[in-house]
Parts: structure tokens; sequence; C-alpha cells
């Protein structure tokens, strides 16, 4: 897809945060420092519209995100990260969980897990809870260019077995490095929002 216009909408903690548009809506979920900032900027090409931060942990509201002026992209804060204090984390689950079931124009999930970590049990949660809310996910295995061709077919594997379900659309393994996966993924994006067309 050619992204001709990108621009950030809103940071939003609540429901009445949320921008008021209709477009069909995509959220970016994972554990912190998973490589999210970083996909998102590969998928639209833009070096400077998501800030990627060094520090887990930092993205604290969702960012919504109006692609051609008719999608929207929400990055979601990553889960996960041993530094936050167990009340933002439980802020955190509130203020994602209110958006995830609540958000009308919200199409599907984009999952996003790193290839060379093992599935921990909040990604676990995450799966069973996106499963029993039947919402519809694409699976993303990121930073495949970190590991050997062998390597990445047997943590592929892995991950599939942990994390496929009912509610699993497809699987991609992404490089925000190379752009492994870019045209899958928006061909995913793209067959959900319209259909077969653009």
């Amino acid at each position: 897809m050619k992204v001709t216009n990108t621009e950030f909408i809103t940071g939003a903690v609540s429901m009445k945060q949320y921008p008021k548009e209709s477009c069909p809506e995509f959220a970016f979920v994972g554990r912190s420092n998973v490589g999210k900032s970083s996909l998102i900027r590969s998928l639209l090409n833009r070096k400077k519209l998501v800030r990627i931060s060094s520090t887990p942990g930092k993205t604290r509201e969702i960012n919504f995100f109006r692609i051609n002026e008719k999608l929207i992209f929400s990055d979601l804060p990553g889960y996960g990260f041993a530094r936050v204090t167990p009340n933002l984390q439980k802020q955190w689950k509130k203020m994602i969980e209110e958006y995830l079931v609540h958000r009308e124009p919200l199409i599907a999930v984009v999952f996003i897990v790193d290839i060379r970590r093992k599935p921990t049990e909040l990604d676990l949660i995450l799966k069973e809870w996106l499963e029993d809310m039947g919402k519809n996910y694409i699976l993303v295995i990121t930073k495949t260019d970190k590991v050997s061709a062998s390597e990445r077919s047997k943590q592929t594997k892995i991950i599939k077995t942990a994390f496929t379900g009912h509610n699993t659309l497809s699987t991609i393994n992404y490089s925000s490095k190379s752009h492994l996966g870019r045209k899958e993924l928006w061909g995913q994006i793209k067959k959900l929002a319209y259909g077969k067309g653009d």
C-alpha cells in the first residue's frame, strides 16, 4: 500500500478521548520492547511519526494515527515491564481492555511477539483473552533479522504452536530493518478494511 499521508491524532487514556472518526481501525499490541513502534514506522515508511524509546514502558497512553485519511492505527502501551509499578500496570490493563472491548471501529488486533523470546504468561493471557472475547488478530513475529534462518524456522514453529488460535487471521514474520513481511501485513490490513480492493 502506498502511504501518502500520515498524522498523529491524539493520545488517550479513556473512551472520551478516543478519536471521533469511524475509519477502519487496527490496534498494535505486544510486550514492552517487542518492537511495536518500529513496526508501525516500517509499515508506514515514516522515520519520525512514532516516537521510539530505548526505555521499555515509555508509551503510557493509546496513541492514534490517521493514514491516508481512511485508516487509523492505535499504538497501545507495552505490557510486562518490570519497572512499572503494579498500580500503573493495573491502570494500563483497564485502559487497554476498555479500548479493545468498546472501540467500535476496531477491525482487528496486530498481536506482536519477538522471535527471540519464549512466550510469557502475560503473552498467553492476552492470547486467551483475545480468543475469549472473539477478537480477531494478526500474529506478527518481529525482529526476524536478528536470528539465523534455521533459528527463525525453529522459533516460528514454537510461536505458532503457542499463539495460534481460532481468531488468528494469519501469521507473518517481520523485520522492521529490512521490511520483510511489510507487503504481507499490508495485504491483510487492506483485505480486512476494504475487502480485496484498496
